[in-house]
């Protein structure tokens, strides 16, 4: 017990050690907050919508929200409403049983719509596709204005993906 102690002691506790700094989510941080507050006056609602995914990606969404990502620190929180929503993050292939909810969303939402299509299910139907059972990717329901694939994407790319949504050339799509 005493060696166990001592080699604590000498080596310290490992999974207590504070995260390198990534500069690649710094500049996109930066980025996000920037078109946020000259765009959104400091404030972007988005409303999640799962429309028949694994959760894979939902967890990466969830991780924006802890304290290395800090999406709530730059201004952008998750509403329950789609009436508050200015952006719609939709993940998953789109099962028949969610496209009128996924359209009724959609429609409650405030001008301009913006529709970011998350993870490969979401892009492109991933390996469900089109069946009797699925509509397959989020565009064959509604307009997407950007997609974001991987299966999961990393919370790096949900922030760019985000951050390309808002940006002046997309607000002018819409």
């Amino acid at each position: 017990m005493y060696q166990l102690l001592k080699q604590i002691i000498s080596v310290g506790i490992k999974t207590e050690a504070p995260p390198q700094a990534d500069e690649a989510l710094r500049m996109v941080a930066q980025q996000l907050q920037q078109e946020i507050l000259g765009a959104f006056a400091g404030s972007l609602a988005i409303r999640h919508v799962d429309a028949g995914s694994c959760n894979g990606c939902e967890l990466e969404i969830h991780m924006l929200n802890n304290p290395y990502y800090n999406i709530e620190g730059l201004g952008i929180k998750f509403v329950a409403s789609p009436r508050h929503a200015d952006l719609l993050l939709v993940t998953g292939p789109v099962a028949r049983n969610m496209e009128v909810a996924l359209k009724r969303t959609y429609d409650a939402m405030p001008a301009p719509k913006l529709v970011v299509a998350v993870g490969d299910c979401g892009c492109s139907g991933g390996i469900f596709g089109e069946s009797y059972a699925s509509c397959g990717r989020v565009g064959n329901v509604i307009a997407v204005d950007v997609a974001v694939p991987g299966c999961p994407p990393t919370p790096t790319a949900l922030m760019q993906g985000i951050l390309t949504a808002i940006s002046p050339g997309s607000r002018e799509r819409a």
